[in-house]
């Protein structure tokens, strides 16, 4: 997360985790059972495989291994790339459970929509600088307003400083899968996923608008992948 996103303290970011490819990308995921992680579609290729990357400053990662990738057979890249809504969700089930400090995190209700106004929280392990290319192992959450023109298929998030004109906080590189929290009865549910992001103005980069997936429209294809997968959903 750029523009000066602080580290995350408490709420949902307990859940969220590094995932890293065979392919030396890597993006952020949530747990939502011990063994099942929530990532972004573009993360996952089905003929790549994957690890869950303990990252806890100051030491060496410890890594988990991902035997399955599943993403919604309904994703389609060249939508994703020209910033349309498409099916931006997958699934990665664990050889064994996260570590101990990882708390799975709650999906929101199949009928929670947004409105343009409010708030949410993004939270990722992406890079804190637009162009650095070394991670520092923190989970950094922004809270970010709902603009635009939500929907079940999209929503569209900026700083509420800068309105996307100029720099302010939002996803960069490594927050793609990142979950948005919504605060309900108490605490935090996971109700959409980071799919991308652009720079101030729409131009290239990081800092202006940030993109989600809602995950409202997929829930069900999420539970029933979870079942699948022998990690059934409360």
């Amino acid at each position: 997360m750029v523009g000066g996103a602080p580290p995350a303290s408490g709420g949902g970011g307990s859940s969220v985790v590094t995932i890293l490819s065979s392919y030396g990308t890597f993006c952020t995921a949530t747990a939502i059972a011990r063994d099942l992680l929530l990532t972004a579609g573009h993360c996952v290729e089905p003929d790549g495989s994957y690890k869950l990357a303990d990252t806890v400053p100051g030491q060496v990662p410890a890594l988990r291994d991902v035997v399955r990738a599943t993403r919604h057979p309904q994703f389609d890249m060249k939508r994703l790339l020209s910033h349309l809504a498409t099916a931006d969700v997958a699934l990665l089930k664990l050889a064994e459970p996260a570590p101990a400090r990882v708390t799975p995190a709650r999906l929101g209700d199949a009928g929670k929509l947004v409105a343009v106004g409010d708030t949410l929280t993004v939270a990722g392990i992406g890079v804190t600088a637009h162009g650095a290319n070394r991670l520092d192992g923190l989970v950094h959450t922004a809270t970010l307003t709902v603009t635009g023109h939500p929907s079940s298929l999209q929503i569209r998030l900026f700083d509420p400083a800068t309105k996307g004109v100029s720099a302010g906080l939002g996803a960069c590189t490594g927050d793609s899968g990142a979950p948005a929290f919504h605060a309900e009865n108490g605490g935090f549910v996971v109700i959409g996923i980071v799919s991308w992001s652009t720079g101030p103005d729409l131009s290239a980069g990081c800092g202006g608008l940030t993109g989600l997936t809602p995950l409202a429209t997929y829930r069900r294809w999420i539970i029933d992948t979870a079942r699948s997968l022998g990690s059934p959903l409360p």
